[in-house]
């Protein structure tokens, strides 16, 4: 599923090409999406170009004078940019057709991500006004977090991959910012300290900016927006490895299921 990285690196390999775009057509090929893509779509941006591209949480946002597309990538989605002309793959749903020459081009197999248009402010949208700060914003400090977790006898991992307190932080990047703090997942979010909460946060800043320095994680469905894996898969410590060999202390990785979710963690280097 692309996550925060992904979603950051996708924002960043096609901004150069989007912006300041116009519109020139656009195709639907399948509008049955997670929700249904606006029978409006073409109408509202066909004439207008894109301003600055940017990112809230897994959404990105595209900018015109009347509002803002917004796009979320849902749990195998990707955009790309292919010259005009590409034949469309199985799974191409949409295409918005740019005045460089570009296909702007939404693939999803699995058909869990969505395309709307926003007017006015997008921020009050009920999708973004209660999402928690960005993990790579000055809001996101070991004492916003301690105090957020006070009291709270969830799982210190599903509490931070809660985007009511953080943003972006999905399943991947929490297992490996847990390890790198060297927290159990399964501890009670209110039994953190205040120095292990500053590690944890301090963790899973680094953890995510150098996904997104290396372009995103490998997985089975992502790609980038030049089309190309992301290459931070080769650095996890613990994600999907249970059964394997801790790179730090040599004991075996454990894996089980905490908030729904499959979990690996090493129970010596982590407490």
């Amino acid at each position: 599923m692309p996550e925060l990285p992904e979603v950051e690196t996708t924002r960043r390999g096609i901004a150069p090409l989007v912006e300041g775009q116009e519109v020139t057509e656009v195709i639907v090929r399948q509008p049955r999406l997670r929700t249904p893509v606006p029978g409006e779509l073409a109408e509202w941006l066909v004439g207008h170009r894109f301003g600055e591209l940017s990112r809230r949480a897994k959404y990105l946002l595209l900018p015109i004078a009347e509002g803002h597309l917004l796009w979320h990538l849902g749990m195998s989605g990707s955009l790309r940019l292919v010259p005009l002309g590409t034949p469309p793959r199985t799974h191409d749903h949409v295409d918005v057709v740019l005045g460089n020459g570009q296909i702007l081009r939404y693939h999803d197999p699995r058909r869990f991500g969505f395309v709307d248009f926003v007017s006015g402010d997008p921020y009050a949208d009920i999708r973004l006004s209660r999402l928690g700060p960005e993990p790579l914003s000055s809001a996101f400090t070991g004492e916003y977090f301690f105090t957020r977790s006070r009291c709270r006898r969830v799982a210190i991992k599903p509490f931070l991959m809660d985007n009511a307190n953080v943003v972006g932080v999905g399943n991947i990047y929490a297992s490996e910012a847990l390890f790198m703090a060297g927290i159990d997942p399964r501890r009670p979010a209110g039994e953190v300290t205040r120095e292990e909460c500053d590690r944890l946060v301090t963790s899973a800043s680094t953890v995510l900016a150098a996904a997104i320095e290396q372009g995103g994680t490998t997985l089975r469905d992502f790609v980038g927006g030049d089309g190309k894996p992301g290459y931070f898969a080769q650095r996890l410590n613990v994600y999907g490895r249970g059964g394997e060999p801790c790179r730090e202390c040599g004991h075996e990785i454990t894996s089980l299921v905490l908030g729904q979710r499959a979990s690996c963690f090493c129970p010596y280097c982590q407490h």
